[in-house]
């Protein structure tokens, strides 16, 4: 309903509330909006242009630009309802048109984030993917922890949810417990990114936990272990760890330790292990392996071995051992050449003769 009185103001009813509008009210109202408009078209060619020439197109690109553009033009709707008084009842001392506005600022910052981070990941090289993954993720709970902050103060929420927090006493419960992990392990998080000890896809030895990288996030890792499962590992007890990186590095070396009899030639077996490395086409030349006498075991000569392999073959156990049967092709070879391989033996001495009485257990003999 629509009622226009004798001073020119406008009675609009909704439902059982009236709201009157002053002619001023609506000229400003209409302002307000053109205003936010022309703000919103200004700022959207602004980016479309920057995303022209410049190079974080993950950022300023048309997605960006239209997002910017709806977000300006629907907060200038709200303020206009404001202005006209549609919007400007309190609800808990904040007006409908501040909560809706911290709603919507709140929203497209999530998909102004979403977004990015998604652009990020499909526009990184195949080799810089893995860093990529991390420097968006990162981006993106920075963006959403602000806007959720700013959400707040936009709709005068900061200020009375600390008040209220406190004044439940459970302020320093939440900040000095359950905060507490929270914020270590985001800082954590942040420091590990700088520090780059691992990325996605290297095989790691982390304490007792040994797998593949699956995901690094703000507050945790995943760790795909050896046998399947997966392991979350806070980034504080992460960053605060021991971390072996058996990727890091392009080449590494494996070790072997293999025992021949007292008896035979321990050079002739050298020789004949070395062959097996010179044919052996995932151990590299340089550097050179090596196979040497390492000691004089109780029941054997022990030699000892090292091979150089890609690291990128790498997985899990030893990577002769398990995924290329190297030891079985050296035994194999030192088995052809007549080489004994012993197991342990142990020699029994008495200080007095055994004495060993035969009896015939037989009834009747």
């Amino acid at each position: 309903m629509i009622d226009i009185n004798a001073s020119g103001n406008i009675t609009v009813g909704f439902g059982p509330t009236n709201v009157t509008m002053s002619v001023e009210n609506i000229i400003t109202a209409i302002a307000v909006f053109i205003v936010g408009l022309l703000i919103a078209k200004i700022v959207k060619h602004y980016i479309l242009t920057l995303s022209k020439s410049t190079k974080y197109v993950w950022i300023l690109n048309e997605d960006t630009a239209r997002t910017f553009y709806n977000m300006i033009v629907i907060i200038s709707a709200f303020y206009a309802l404001h202005v006209l008084g549609v919007l400007s009842y309190k609800v808990s001392g904040t007006s409908l048109s501040d909560i809706f506005t911290a709603l919507t600022v709140f929203y497209f910052s999530y998909l102004l984030a979403k977004k990015s981070k998604d652009y990020m990941v499909m526009r990184a090289p195949k080799e810089k993917l893995n860093e990529m993954q991390v420097k968006a993720k990162l981006f993106y709970y920075t963006v959403v922890t602000i806007a959720f902050f700013l959400a707040l103060n936009i709709a005068g929420l900061s200020g009375r949810l600390s008040t209220i927090m406190a004044a439940a006493g459970i302020t320093g419960v939440v900040l000095g417990i359950a905060s507490q992990a929270v914020v270590a392990n985001f800082l954590a998080g942040i420091a590990m990114y700088f520090d780059k000890p691992l990325r996605i896809g290297d095989a790691v030895r982390i304490g007792s936990v040994e797998g593949i990288v699956h995901d690094i996030r703000i507050l945790s890792t995943r760790i795909r272990a050896w046998d399947g499962t997966l392991v979350r590992v806070p980034n504080e007890k992460l960053f605060n760890s021991e971390i072996v990186n058996l990727q890091k590095y392009p080449a590494r070396r494996a070790e072997i330790t293999l025992g021949i009899a007292y008896r035979e030639d321990a050079q002739r077996a050298i020789d004949i292990i070395m062959k097996v490395l010179d044919e052996e086409p995932y151990v590299l030349a340089v550097p050179e392996p090596r196979a040497y006498v390492e000691e004089l075991g109780n029941s054997a000569v022990n030699i000892r071995i090292w091979a150089w392999v890609p690291s990128s073959l790498w997985r899990g156990q030893n990577l002769l051992r398990a995924e290329y049967g190297l030891l079985q092709k050296i035994k194999d070879a030192l088995k052809r050449e007549g080489i004994e391989i012993p197991f342990p033996q142990r020699v029994n001495w008495f200080a007095e003769p055994l004495r060993i009485k035969l009896t015939d257990d037989e009834p009747g003999s």
